[in-house]
């Protein structure tokens, strides 16, 4: 009898840590190591002067990635900003056409003419990679509009950082989406530093999620540093949001290892808080997780990571070997009105 309570307290014990299939956690795994890798190749490319300009790695932030990739369908849109490697890979863009873009290539996601900040795909719905801090949020409603005036029961995912949840575009967008109950999910990745400052230092309201509460807008807080609370927050909202129930809020805390960009030391927080953090590293727990609850054998983890690296170098060879845009296509893909009165042939 003590045998069979003792089994059952195991199961239960299993039943409570394991929420999701085999299958959902190695997506995890998979995802969230991928980006990982291709984050740390990019930043030692750059290293190299082999990619320039802006570069922001998504180094700390994989968890929220592994989820997007898990919870949302294949015609759902994703918008959002500058520090996006991530969330195009999730979404399904190649390692190869990522890497090439950051190298300026022709083989690139946008042919080489967007760089690190301005991914792009129509095929995944996949709308960037915007330049200009908060400039997404209005861009992901006009998309939620869209998909509401069409009749789909398909959401637009707007992504923005803890900075640009001081943008007056924000406030705009929540008013208008509440009014017209638009299919938008609003994410803030809350990293805590912006651009440099922290939250704590540039607004009287430090859980942010309390902005949607101006708006009755139904808002939360979550946990970014693991992939099943990222999972069920966007699986809630996003039963809420193909319901016809408007839009929703999840202010998603979580971390960057590095800098704002490859240009800042962070020297604004301290080691501790930062070794704090990696302490809670989610690719390195998702690992963990799968070998110590026996989702996955050791040589299962070892044969993703293997294969992923595999991916990575060759993204990298591909990116090396891929040709640069020629000159003379500096004028195409560009959007042009032609009865625009100043347009001339």
């Amino acid at each position: 009898m003590p045998e069979v309570l003792e089994k059952k307290k195991t199961a239960d014990k299993k039943a409570v840590t394991q929420k999701y299939d085999k299958a959902t956690y190695m997506r995890w795994l998979e995802v969230m190591y991928r980006v990982r890798r291709f984050e740390e190749k990019g930043l030692y490319a750059y290293s190299q002067q082999k990619i320039r300009g802006f570069f922001h790695v998504y180094i700390g932030q994989e968890a929220i990635a592994g989820a997007l990739a898990t919870a949302l369908r294949p015609d759902d849109k994703i918008v959002t900003a500058y520090r996006q490697h991530g969330i195009a890979l999730a979404r399904g863009l190649s390692a190869d056409s990522c890497m090439a873009e950051l190298y300026g290539k022709a083989t690139g996601c946008v042919k080489g003419k967007g760089g690190s900040m301005h991914f792009f795909s129509a095929e995944h719905n996949y709308f960037g990679g915007n330049g200009i801090v908060g400039a997404q949020i209005p861009i992901g409603t006009g998309i939620g509009f869209a998909e509401k005036y069409r009749g789909t029961d398909n959401f637009c995912v707007t992504m923005f950082g803890d900075g640009a949840a001081r943008q007056g575009a924000l406030y705009e967008s929540f008013n208008m989406a509440m009014t017209w109950q638009l299919p938008v999910l609003y994410i803030c990745e809350n990293n805590m530093y912006a651009m440099g400052t922290s939250v704590k230092r540039t607004s009287n309201v430090h859980d942010l999620y309390k902005i949607g509460s101006a708006f009755d807008m139904p808002s939360e807080s979550v946990d970014g540093m693991n992939p099943e609370s990222v999972h069920d927050a966007i699986m809630r909202a996003a039963e809420h949001i193909r319901s016809g129930k408007g839009p929703y809020y999840l202010e998603i805390k979580t971390y960057r290892y590095r800098g704002h960009s490859v240009s800042d030391p962070a020297k604004y927080r301290t080691k501790e808080e930062l070794e704090a953090y990696k302490e809670k590293d989610p690719v390195e727990m998702i690992q963990e997780k799968l070998i110590a609850e026996k989702i996955a054998t050791k040589a299962e983890v070892d044969q993703i990571i293997e294969t992923i690296n595999a991916e990575i170098d060759a993204a990298m060879e591909f990116a090396e070997t891929s040709d640069f845009p020629l000159p003379s296509e500096l004028y195409e893909d560009n959007y042009t009105q032609k009865d625009y009165p100043f347009i001339t042939d």
